[in-house]
């Protein structure tokens, strides 16, 4: 990934981890768009199942001192036994090889919701706050992601909105909308 990053003087002074981190933050949010969203079909108790099966996200991504790109998301999903969800992503970034993507989300109490992704650094929180759902993780370099998903009426599609921070100060943003397609 880092490949991606040919920022000179800023990789000196906030570091190339860092750089190589942003970009699959920017990328390993607007997947959050991939988990969440309540639709009509799951009924507003299972919002988890709005990812069984086969979904697409897409989304700009803006990094601060670089052009926007395109980010296209195709995930696979399934709940599995104990009622988590299991949710296997390919992304495909502007200009730059696919990868792959793993989540586990599961249920921890009424509007709130825990798992794992493969590039963050510790739990994923997911909050449902006002019909939204609230996602906050970690990633290497210090990097504090933000995302808002907010399911639209028609019950299959969700637009996502995130920020990624890093020391307090705003270093990516993107928006999306993720839909199911299957």
């Amino acid at each position: 990934m880092e490949r991606f990053w040919d920022l000179g003087v800023w990789s000196a002074v906030i570091g190339e981890s860092y750089l190589g981190q942003t970009r699959k933050i920017a990328v390993g949010a607007i997947i959050c768009a991939a988990i969440l969203p309540v639709s009509a079909d799951a009924g507003t108790s299972q919002p988890l199942r709005f990812f069984e099966g086969r979904t697409e996200m897409q989304a700009v991504v803006k990094v601060i001192m670089k052009k926007p790109y395109r980010s296209r998301t195709l995930g696979q999903g399934r709940i599995l036994g104990d009622g988590s969800l299991a949710l296997l992503q390919q992304v495909y970034d502007e200009g730059q090889a696919p990868e792959q993507r793993r989540w586990k989300v599961k249920q921890v109490g009424p509007g709130r919701y825990s798992g794992t992704m493969t590039e963050a650094v510790g739990p994923v929180a997911v909050d449902e706050v006002d019909g939204s759902y609230r996602f906050k993780f970690r990633m290497k370099g210090d990097l504090l992601v933000e995302q808002w998903l907010t399911p639209a009426p028609d019950g299959n599609s969700a637009q996502s909105k995130l920020t990624v921070r890093k020391f307090g100060m705003k270093v990516a943003s993107s928006t999306g909308f993720v839909r199911r397609v299957g």
